[in-house]
């Protein structure tokens, strides 16, 4: 159970339910008691069996409502009317592939999608019970910081047409705070990784690629550096954030473990007990060299501070992936 959280019986939405985060939200919000409605259009960035996956466990609860929406078009008034909390997790996820014609798919799903759940938000059906709209922002709006660990007082500066978008929603998040009086808390997350993680990010590829006995194909020298926050981790600080966070705040939220990607393949290597077959090309446009999370904000007005290290997370997620694979890959 999660911990310090004292809310009981709260209808929830959340946005995204079927990814990563978003669906590891609703679990949580289940085992906690409370009913939740969880909306997802399937965007196709990845295939939709494993998003459907991700909600094998929530669909057999008697407390949850999935329905397949679009942000972009859905009575958001009609579903949010009545809610106490919304979780706000849905986005286009990517920053690599941000770049060039498809920018226009982030812009709608990142910015317009959060634009129309902030309008549906003023609405008397929906202000008149609404306690706390949760925003799933990025550490990608820092691009590369002109300080480390970064705190919430540093100017972002986003490397990447992702980083834009979702900077640009997180400024609407506290305008319609400031001027509507919206209750909205937005939490910028540091590289999350665990079970049900992307099949598109480095940590899963990376530990596939080593049970697997495969090659991994590492951009750039391997001496960028993250901060690596795993997933119980990331879902915990949002319900914290949706029972504590001041309206129109901004929260780092980091996992304590900043570490080179070099680090990282020495450490699943040892996880593993074999080392990686690595092979380096030159680094992709949009990934900043650094990240670092200040989350001293987070634990005075939040009380979140990280409890997984990242070996622990890592053995984790290799068992989770393990249990994945098809048997006739694991040989």
């Amino acid at each position: 159970m999660t911990r310090g959280i004292k809310e009981i019986g709260m209808r929830c939405v959340v946005t995204g339910a079927a990814g990563f985060v978003g669906s590891s939200i609703v679990d949580e919000l289940l085992s906690l008691g409370h009913e939740v409605i969880g909306i997802d259009c399937f965007i196709d960035y990845y295939p939709r069996e494993i998003k459907v996956r991700n909600t094998n466990v929530a669909q057999q609860n008697p407390r949850y409502r999935f329905l397949e929406e679009n942000l972009l078009s859905a009575d958001l008034v009609q579903i949010f009317s009545g809610v106490d909390w919304i979780f706000h997790q849905a986005a286009q996820a990517g920053v690599r592939a941000s770049w060039g014609g498809s920018f226009s798919i982030y812009t709608d799903n990142n910015i317009l999608a959060t634009q129309r759940v902030l309008e549906a938000c003023r609405d008397p059906k929906v202000s008149s019970t609404l306690k706390k709209v949760v925003y799933a922002s990025s550490s990608s709006v820092y691009g590369s910081a002109e300080a480390l660990p970064t705190s919430e007082e540093i100017l972002p500066a986003p490397v990447s047409p992702y980083g834009v978008s979702k900077l640009a929603a997180e400024h609407l998040m506290t305008l319609y705070s400031k001027e509507f009086s919206v209750p909205t808390t937005s939490l910028r997350y540091f590289t999350v990784y665990g079970p049900r993680q992307r099949p598109d990010m480095a940590f899963g590829r990376l530990l596939r690629a080593g049970i697997l006995d495969e090659q991994f194909v590492l951009n750039g020298t391997g001496e960028q550096s993250r901060d690596f926050t795993y997933i119980e981790d990331i879902v915990r600080a949002n319900l914290l954030a949706a029972e504590r966070g001041i309206s129109g705040r901004v929260y780092n939220i980091g996992g304590g473990s900043r570490v080179t990607m070099n680090q990282v393949i020495e450490l699943i290597g040892e996880i593993l007990g074999a080392p990686l077959r690595i092979v380096r090309e030159a680094r992709a446009a949009g990934d900043a060299l650094h990240t670092g999370a200040d989350t001293s904000l987070a634990n005075r007005e939040l009380g979140y501070s990280p409890t997984i290290s990242l070996r622990e997370g890592l053995t984790r997620h290799a068992a989770w992936l393990r249990e994945q694979l098809p048997r006739e890959q694991l040989g």
